[in-house]
């Protein structure tokens, strides 16, 4: 089940069958308002969205959620780093300090940062950024969870665009090489919890220059050292959360150390079970 966002109305996706729960239901204009309505009515979003799919009307066809916008309108975007061991090799060969990257992946306490705001958010189709100041840039694939009352109600695809040059410097200039114009997009959809298996989804990146592919890689969230559901508490520490918060988890799919993002190329990243969001890169 894949729930969309498309101008105005939350259109869900249930294998053959397409309806635009805001027509069945016009209070329902957003995601955040279809997630309180159903745990409003005790319960699940899945439940709540069968039941009212049974309902006669609001039948769509797949060209009506061919160009939505992002998925949820999250008023904050956080992320973890260091949850795959790939990812601490990667950041240990490029930074002048590599002890701090093997030193939080065996620590207790996970890295995480703050990346977007519901204004900065991008979409799927829109345009992802890359530094004027950065010589090393990459995209990172990431399973991104949505939060509401402190508990994980569902997942879409991330991506946390990433400056390794400027990193690397020094681990303290993290936050120049994660937060900046155009820096995370998420979509297209997002599915509930109770309808996936998160612990073991396949993630699958392909970078396309000139209509020609330039890299292409793939992992598994069964990879991941710290699960989502320590992130989340971990998050929630001494940290209020507002409601309909994402949560980027981290990556395991890293282009090589000569690969470097180019403007115009385009990025196609997509988790099993939930989709592909795609994105073009601009220089910011």
């Amino acid at each position: 089940m894949k729930i969309y966002q498309v101008d105005k109305n939350v259109v869900v996706q249930d294998g053959n069958q397409i309806k635009n729960i805001t027509t069945l239901r016009p209070s329902i204009k957003t995601s955040i308002d279809l997630i309180k309505v159903a745990l409003g009515n005790d319960l699940s979003i899945t439940d709540y969205l069968k039941n009212t799919m049974a309902t006669n009307g609001g039948d769509l066809n797949s060209s009506e959620i061919s160009s939505p916008r992002i998925p949820i309108d999250s008023p904050e975007t956080w992320a973890f780093g260091v949850t795959y061991e790939d990812s601490m090799k990667e950041r240990q060969a490029e930074s002048d300090t590599p002890d701090v990257y093997g030193k939080v992946y065996t620590a207790d306490r996970p890295e995480a940062f703050f990346k977007s705001t519901l204004a900065r958010i991008k979409g799927p189709n829109d345009q992802v950024g890359i530094r004027k100041d950065s010589t090393w840039d990459v995209p990172e694939p990431e399973l991104t969870f949505i939060v509401f009352h402190g508990n994980i109600i569902g997942f879409t695809v991330g991506n946390d665009m990433s400056s390794r040059s400027i990193e690397g410097e020094n681990p303290l200039y993290i936050p120049q090489a994660k937060i900046y114009n155009n820096s995370a997009s998420i979509g297209p959809c997002w599915v509930p919890i109770e309808s996936i298996d998160y612990n073991n989804l396949n993630v699958e990146m392909v970078i396309n220059r000139d209509s020609k592919e330039v890299f292409s890689g793939s992992g598994n969230t069964n990879l991941m050292k710290r699960k989502c559901d320590e992130l989340n508490d971990w998050l929630h520490a001494s940290n209020d959360i507002p409601d309909g918060t994402t949560v980027m988890t981290g990556t395991g799919t890293i282009p090589p150390e000569e690969f470097t993002l180019k403007a115009g190329d385009e990025i196609a990243i997509t988790i099993e079970n939930i989709g592909t969001l795609t994105n073009t890169v601009i220089e910011v």
